[in-house]
């Protein structure tokens, strides 16, 4: 059984949803990242949703952007970013890590190649943003090759085929993205067909849905959760406090605690 599976089996039986908190590896550089990454573990994340430095983000708004950019200009790659990836699974052994990431860094390094240093720094499950299911074979099969689970994101504008296919080859947990556009904290306007969509996907036998885009506050939570899914993602919100906090690391982690432990008390019945 999976980190993953073992998670959501843990906090069904304690009738708690899941708060997972994403960042940029190696933003602002390597070694502030990880103590944010640890602040985050050791306030209450339930799981990591992790993602790489890229020049030409394809889901990002202006703020997780920057952040790409940040981490680029600290000197920080793929290589970089796995061995940030060992420190954090030698730390935390049981939390499960989910990478995000666009498909042109994996296929730089080759799918096989990507996805066995993968399986070696203890990663739980990878998301290519930006490989359509049309296409997702050749990732698909390299993943489970190497024990990674694929994740596929349900679009808020999905028809019936779509939603089947989403649910078939999704493990580990399924990504569903509250409205269009790209991530951001300022836009918490959510589609208004969430509810229809998480029924779709359950009757498909969806692996746990995690609900992101524009999850900022501890009642958007709630509402995920009421809506049923098994807990939501929230990165933007996270991503700003760093942003703000960049000449001032220990209120950076001050604030990024309190913002963890209030989102996750949410997930609480």
């Amino acid at each position: 059984m999976s980190r993953f599976d073992q998670l959501f089996q843990q906090l069904n039986n304690q009738n708690e949803g899941a708060f997972v908190p994403f960042v940029t590896l190696c933003d602002p550089d390597l070694d502030r990242s990880f103590e944010i990454i640890c602040s985050l573990v050791d306030n209450g994340a339930d799981a990591l949703e992790l993602g790489f430095p890229f020049s030409d983000p394809l889901l990002d708004g202006p703020v997780i952007q920057a952040a790409n950019n940040r981490a680029l200009n600290a000197g920080c790659s793929t290589k970089e970013c796995f061995v940030l990836l060992d420190k954090v699974r030698s730390k935390y052994p049981e939390i499960p890590i989910s990478l995000l990431l666009c498909a042109n860094l994996i296929f730089a390094k080759g799918l096989d190649s990507f996805y066995r240093q993968c399986q070696q720094s203890g990663v739980d499950a990878v998301l290519v943003a930006d490989v359509p299911l049309l296409a997702c074979e050749p990732y698909v099969a390299a993943a489970k090759k190497f024990g990674v689970q694929p994740v596929f994101i349900c679009p808020p504008n999905a028809d019936s085929e779509t939603i089947q296919a989403v649910a078939e080859n999704s493990e580990g947990y399924t990504y569903l993205v509250s409205r269009a556009g790209v991530t951001s904290a300022e836009n918490q306007s959510h589609a208004a067909n969430l509810d229809h969509l998480i029924k779709q996907l359950k009757t498909h036998n969806a692996a746990p849905i995690l609900q992101g885009f524009g999850i900022a506050q501890p009642q958007q939570v709630i509402d995920a959760l009421n809506s049923g899914a098994a807990g939501a993602i929230s990165g933007s919100a996270i991503v700003k406090i760093i942003e703000n906090n960049l000449d001032n690391q220990a209120e950076m982690l001050r604030l990024l605690a309190e913002f963890v432990r209030n989102m996750k008390a949410a997930t609480i019945g």
